[in-house]
């Protein structure tokens, strides 16, 4: 087994079926020119063998995690676990195609004790130190011992009321350490042995990554999607970029185009002071663009031309992870973007104006639509929603409200349509998803992993609706001043972002034009395909 190398001056580039997509990607930015941190990647091909105990691959995972991270080193001039200059890691899942937020991620592997005093040694920061160290152990014990995120969470909520403090970016560097201990204790009772070894944390972080491969959401997801021919997943461990040192770093994710529209308008979400997983998980609402102008003010435009160089690069709108540090811009991943049914056609038409793609790769883009059933569907009334939040997925969906994914499927098996309403999108209601003809939650962003599943599932979705609260014990929800119970009748507008009681009028049109022009393609290729059999057959005379 060979491991492949991403940045470090490395430019060779390798297939998705070896490394996962998220890698060949990497490689690919990296061999650009991008500000791509170095990585190394754990193959595919050991998924199998990992998940099935067998020995030479025991072996083989040993044999390259000790050279990955002699590269990360090199290509660095840090030192992994160092009481000096640590090196720090994130271990990734990457299968040949996209899963958004199916399989598990660990970050900041590498910060033991030793390794935070030398980050505050390095960069004199405490309370970047000690937030990395609590980040690590909210995320390996979750992804690595398999943990409940909910006493986590309740220990950062009682402490930012403890503080006085409206959410733990606010926290001092003094509160975040004590956080960092309890949260410990949550983990091994105190006992922290094993938690100072960054070799054996590296380990323990890969091995789960590979698990997570069998995880019952990522199964699901495999089959709603018709992906269980895949072979497994690839390990990408990267140097980490710090986005949670202050307002002038960030984490958030990009689109080329609007992926709920199809819109030519870049969509951008960040959160400052933040690392990734704060952004994709739904953590976190994303700042308002007016904070981020005065924070970061070059990185819309420095952001924009790398969205356009990605898009002519792969052909496609590209949905694009990102960490600001200090200023400097760094990209930790590409992908296609998934997108609304709807967007896919606009998309795909723009995409051929622009000459980046012929009509006969549109046409295959657009083969898994039914596009003779394709309808934008409106509200014919125009009266103010009760509350509103923040429109990820277009389209309207009517439907009784449910407050769980297994309360979803039971009323969608009686034939009912039904609105999951949630506090956060998780990527573990993915079978309630698919039940459900839309989606809303309080907090969150439009570049989530679950937004984004529900959009390649076109469902339409709202997040961020700040003015729900769900009391999921006693099956009722608050939306502004009215209070509705499981059963219920809502309508969700998932462009507005509008939320209405009851039962809306809504009127459907189909994209006629649009759909005028894909005809026209599918006669041109058809006339070009018959003309080559007829010089074929000429040629062979």
């Amino acid at each position: 087994m060979h491991i492949v190398c991403i940045g470090g001056g490395s430019t060779a580039l390798h297939p998705a079926e070896e490394i996962g997509a998220k890698a060949a990607n990497l490689a690919r930015m990296a061999a650009l020119g991008l500000a791509v941190p170095p990585a190394f990647v754990l193959p595919v091909g050991l998924c199998a063998d990992i998940i099935g105990g067998r020995t030479a691959a025991e072996r083989h995972l040993l044999d390259g995690l000790k050279e990955g991270i002699g590269f990360l080193e090199r290509s660095t001039g840090r030192r992994f676990g160092d009481h000096r200059r640590p090196l720090l890691v994130s271990v990734r899942s990457g299968a040949a195609r996209s899963m958004p937020g199916m399989l598990d991620t660990v970050l900041n592997v590498g910060c033991t004790t030793r390794a935070v005093r030398g980050l505050i040694r390095s960069t004199g920061r405490s309370r970047l130190a000690w937030d990395c160290r609590r980040r690590f152990l909210e995320s390996y014990g979750e992804a690595v011992h398999g943990l409940d995120p909910a006493p986590f969470a309740a220990r950062i909520a009682a402490l930012t009321a403890e503080e006085g403090v409206a959410n733990d970016r606010e926290l001092d560097s003094e509160a975040i350490e004590r956080l960092a201990g309890e949260e410990l204790a949550l983990i091994e009772g105190g006992d922290d042995c094993w938690l100072e070894d960054a070799d054996e944390q590296l380990e323990r972080a890969a091995r789960a990554v590979y698990r997570s491969w069998m995880s019952e959401r990522a199964q699901t997801y495999r089959r709603l999607q018709k992906l269980e021919h895949l072979a497994g997943t690839a390990v990408t461990v990267q140097a980490m970029v710090f986005g949670n040192g202050g307002l002038s770093s960030g984490a958030g994710v990009a689109f080329s185009r609007d992926p709920s529209t199809g819109s030519t308008q870049p969509v951008i979400d960040l959160v400052l002071d933040a690392q990734g997983e704060d952004v994709v998980s739904s953590r976190r609402t994303p700042d308002s663009g007016e904070m981020i102008a005065r924070a970061l003010p070059m990185l819309i435009a420095d952001l924009g031309n790398v969205l356009t160089r990605l898009e002519h690069e792969f052909g496609d709108v590209q949905d694009v992870e990102f960490t600001v540090e200090d200023g400097k811009l760094w990209i930790l991943q590409t992908r296609p973007a998934k997108r609304t049914p709807r967007a896919a056609l606009r998309i795909a038409i723009d995409l051929v104006h622009d000459r980046l793609i012929t009509p006969k790769q549109a046409l295959d883009r657009l083969s898994d639509l039914d596009l003779a059933s394709l309808e934008e569907v409106s509200l014919v009334s125009a009266d103010d929603p009760i509350v509103a939040g923040i429109g990820a997925s277009g389209g309207i969906a009517v439907g009784r409200a449910v407050f769980d994914s297994d309360a979803a499927q039971r009323l969608a098996a009686a034939g009912d349509p039904v609105i999951l309403m949630r506090p956060d999108t998780s990527t573990a209601d993915v079978a309630g998803f698919a039940v459900a003809c839309g989606i809303v939650t309080r907090v969150g962003a439009r570049t989530a992993h679950a937004a984004l599943v529900a959009r390649q599932m076109g469902k339409p979705c709202v997040v961020g609706c700040g003015g729900m609260t769900i009391d999921a014990a006693s099956e009722r929800a608050a939306l502004g001043k009215a209070v509705i119970s499981a059963g219920d009748w809502v309508t969700i507008d998932g462009d507005s972002g509008g939320i209405f009681l009851g039962r809306r009028e809504t009127r459907t049109v189909r994209p006629e034009t649009e759909l005028a022009e894909v005809a026209k393609w599918r006669s041109e290729v058809r006339g070009a395909a018959v003309r080559r059999r007829r010089t074929r057959k000429s040629a062979a005379a």
